[in-house]
């Protein structure tokens, strides 16, 4: 059949509306192109700040744990320092104790023999004393002195301790009555009470030494 020139007309209309979707759709096309270029730029962008907060974080870690390695020394070496300043004070404290209960000693209780700071060592086992006093003769007594910068309910326990194994380090002291006085700078009303149930003599500081500081109607335990 022959091609009217209506034909030909509605052939380049129709080439005309596709050429147009076609230029529409690539107009489209670019768009997105462009908007995924942006999208991947942004998130390049992105990338690269994440590593450089990764750095960063990296960094500060570092720096932390550097900081915490120096606190673990200085912490380190404040606890030698309180533990020597312990040492020296209770040392101190010792040697503020023997005068004032050297005389305590003496004249309360008649003692002959006064020896500080006893260390004993028997069968793999030691036996640490602040103050040993004793006489023999007709008294044959002894007296154990336990002495505290701070006293504690432990130190109860502590000295009941040594005068329990008393004997065993001193078989030459066995048949002495024994008897124990815990003397203290920092003492409660509380504690002191329960020192003195326990029949221990309680020493306490009183200007600048050591007085006894007991009832008169005391009955002290004998070990």
């Amino acid at each position: 059949m022959a091609t009217t020139s209506e034909d030909v007309w509605r052939i380049l209309a129709e080439l005309a509306t596709a050429q147009a979707e076609l230029t529409a759709a690539q107009k489209e096309t670019d768009k997105q192109l462009k908007e995924t270029d942006l999208l991947l730029k942004e998130v390049s962008q992105q990338q690269k700040e994440n590593a450089q907060q990764l750095k960063e974080t990296d960094r500060q870690l570092k720096e932390t744990d550097r900081q915490q390695q120096k606190t673990d020394k200085q912490l380190k070496e404040l606890g030698k320092q309180i533990g020597g300043l312990g040492a020296k004070f209770g040392s101190f404290t010792e040697g503020l104790a023997l005068p004032s209960m050297e005389t305590i000693l003496r004249q309360r209780f008649g003692m002959e023999v006064i020896s500080p700071s006893v260390r004993v060592s028997k069968d793999g086992k030691h036996l640490e004393i602040d103050v040993l006093a004793y006489t023999n003769g007709e008294l044959n007594t002894a007296y154990i002195v336990e002495v505290k910068s701070h006293a504690r309910e432990e130190s109860i326990t502590q000295l009941k301790s040594i005068l329990q194994r008393f004997r065993s380090f001193f078989p030459e002291h066995k048949e002495k009555k024994l008897y124990g006085i815990l003397a203290s700078v920092d003492l409660s009303n509380e504690l002191r009470e329960k020192i003195l149930q326990e029949g221990f003599y309680v020493a306490r500081i009183h200007d600048q030494v050591f007085e006894l500081d007991i009832p008169d109607n005391f009955q002290p335990q004998t070990y």
